[in-house]
Formats: C-alpha cells, sequence, structure tokens
C-alpha cells in the first residue's frame, strides 16, 4: 500500500453541496496547500436513533449519486486518490458508536439481524459506486464499538462488499480499540481514528502496533485531529470542549502527532479531519475553534510533514 498522505473533505455533504463551484474550488485549494495525495469522501447514512433499524440514504442530509461520481471524477482529475467511506449517523446525536441491540433476538424488539441487512444495504450501495468508479479503497463503516463484537455479521459484510468491489477494503475502528477487533485478518488494512492526548502518541502507538504484527496488516489512521479550542489537545476527540481560540495549541498536536508516527515504519499514512466544503477568510480562519485547518498554522505542519514523506 503506498503511503496515504490524506485529508477528509466535506464529511456528511448535504444534497447539493458537491453540485457548487465553490466546494469543488475547495478540494482543489486543499490538494495545493496542504500536499495530500488522497480524499477520503463520507456519505452519510441516517438512523433515527441509536437502536432503529432502518439506515436511510437517499435523504437531503446526503449527497445524491450522481453528485458523488462527479466529485469523485473530479478528485481524480486533480491527481488525488480517492477512499470512500460510507458512515452512519443518528438523527436525535447520538454517536454512532452507541449503536447497539440485545445480543440474542428478543420478540417486538430491535434486532442485530435487520440491522445488518440495513447495514449491508447501505454499504454495498457504495461498495458499488467505489468500483464504479475506481476508488482507490473502501470504508466499511467508522467507530461502530458497540457492534464490533459481532464477528460473523462483520465477516460476512467483508465478504459481501468483496463481491462487489475489487479495491482495498479495511474498516476505521474508534481510538483505543484497535486491539479489541478479532476480524482483522478479513479487512486488506487496518485503520483507526487517532485522537490521542499530545503526550500520549508513544504509548498509543506501542498498543497499536502489537495488533499490526498480530495480524500482519497494513495500517493507517483514517481519521486523525485536534480542535482550535484551548484544552483540545489533551482530549482532541472531545468535541464539545470548551475554551478559547488556541491556533498554536491545535498545530502544537499535529507536530507532535506526526513526528510520533514518523518514527513508527509500520504507520502507512493518516487522514486529516477535516476540510470544510466551503472556503472562508483568512479572519474567519482565525476564529474558527473546530477542527478544520485551513489558513491555520496547523496547515503548514501538515503540508511539511506530507512533503517529506514518500
Amino acid at each position: 500500500m503506498k503511503y496515504i498522505k490524506g485529508i477528509t473533505f466535506a464529511p456528511f455533504a448535504s444534497r447539493g453541496e458537491f453540485n457548487k463551484p465553490e466546494t469543488k474550488e475547495s478540494l482543489r485549494v486543499m490538494k495545493e496547500q496542504t500536499h495530500a495525495d488522497t480524499v477520503i469522501f463520507v456519505p452519510c447514512g441516517l438512523q433515527e436513533t441509536a437502536h432503529s433499524e432502518e439506515i436511510s440514504f437517499d435523504h437531503k442530509r446526503n449527497v445524491t449519486d450522481e453528485e458523488l461520481e462527479k466529485m469523485i471524477a473530479y478528485a481524480r482529475e486533480l491527481g488525488l486518490r480517492v477512499i470512500l467511506k460510507p458512515t452512519v449517523n443518528c438523527v436525535n446525536g447520538t454517536w454512532r458508536a452507541h449503536i447497539s441491540f440485545f445480543d440474542l433476538d428478543v420478540p417486538c424488539e430491535p434486532k442485530w439481524c435487520n440491522w445488518f441487512a440495513s447495514y449491508t444495504r447501505f454499504q454495498l450501495h457504495y461498495a458499488k459506486i467505489a468500483e464504479r468508479t475506481g476508488c482507490e479503497m473502501f470504508i466499511a463503516g467508522c467507530e461502530m464499538v458497540m457492534s464490533e463484537h459481532r464477528e460473523k455479521e462483520w465477516r460476512k459484510l467483508i465478504t459481501d462488499i468483496r463481491g462487489v468491489y475489487s479495491g482495498l477494503v479495511s474498516y476505521n475502528t474508534d481510538k483505543y480499540q484497535e486491539n479489541q477487533i478479532t476480524w482483522w485478518d478479513a479487512v486488506d488494512v487496518i485503520s483507526s481514528s487517532g485522537y490521542y492526548p499530545i503526550d500520549d502518541w508513544d504509548n498509543q502507538l506501542d498498543r497499536i502496533e502489537k495488533v499490526v504484527k498480530q495480524f500482519h496488516k497494513p495500517f493507517f489512521f483514517a481519521e486523525a485531529g485536534c480542535m482550535a479550542t484551548e484544552g483540545s489537545n489533551l482530549v482532541p476527540n472531545n468535541w464539545e470542549v470548551k475554551g478559547g481560540i488556541d491556533l498554536e495549541g491545535q498545530a502544537a498536536w499535529y507536530q507532535a502527532m506526526t513526528e510520533a508516527i514518523s518514527r513508527r515504519e509500520w504507520v502507512e499514512g493518516m487522514a486529516v479531519w477535516s476540510w470544510h466544503g466551503q472556503l472562508y477568510s483568512e479572519e474567519e480562519a482565525k476564529k474558527h475553534r473546530y477542527y478544520e485547518i485551513y489558513r491555520k498554522p496547523a496547515e503548514d505542519v501538515i503540508r511539511k510533514f506530507y512533503d517529506q514523506v514518500q
């Protein structure tokens, strides 16, 4: 696997957003200013609550297939490799990691079997698009922590995906969960969300390395990010951290992360979370305390890192 110098672009974009000229311009600027060579697109599936069985993806909070395919084609025109990562969210705001059901089917209660049937339809829909458009990798979900013990169902899903998609298949587990998954042998690439404290990277990489060596698979961070908010670099996974703007703190976090992974030959890339679909002024960027790196010191850190890795 070639080293991934990636950025997640306009995650969970709503209908019509990928048709806007300014969105294409934002993707072009992303490549130009960060020197990324890979973009991750994240189509959005929705279920009402963490205990709903049905996942919908033909809705206004998701781009259409036509929009997505045109954006993939444009990304390839720019020379970017493309990874597709269809991801489920809950309408009521519950984090997807909490999607769960009784382990034994119970009459009149929501069931894993029904949910996995719906989740498989969702994933296969986009796996076919990934095949049709030549995406280099397909990531079969993100941070589905409470479902990951359902080994049989995940193995079948990966097999079903391979029936319609011929590229590399991965799954993006959440931070601290890398050593909890028993079915890494089923995928081509292990990936996880790298939201670790600024001073804890070496400890966590030591732990993850044992998993990578056990399964003999390539590994990359399918997500990695920190907000430009005071205190975020100590708990970068917490998007509810409150505080003032801390552009240098965000940059310091990326510096610590990139230095740490540079010392580990088995880490074969990362994808920054994230880059907004609509650009904004430099003055606005200085007031933007969330994860985006556009026109922030963190952008310079990423560009220098991507320039030095092969």
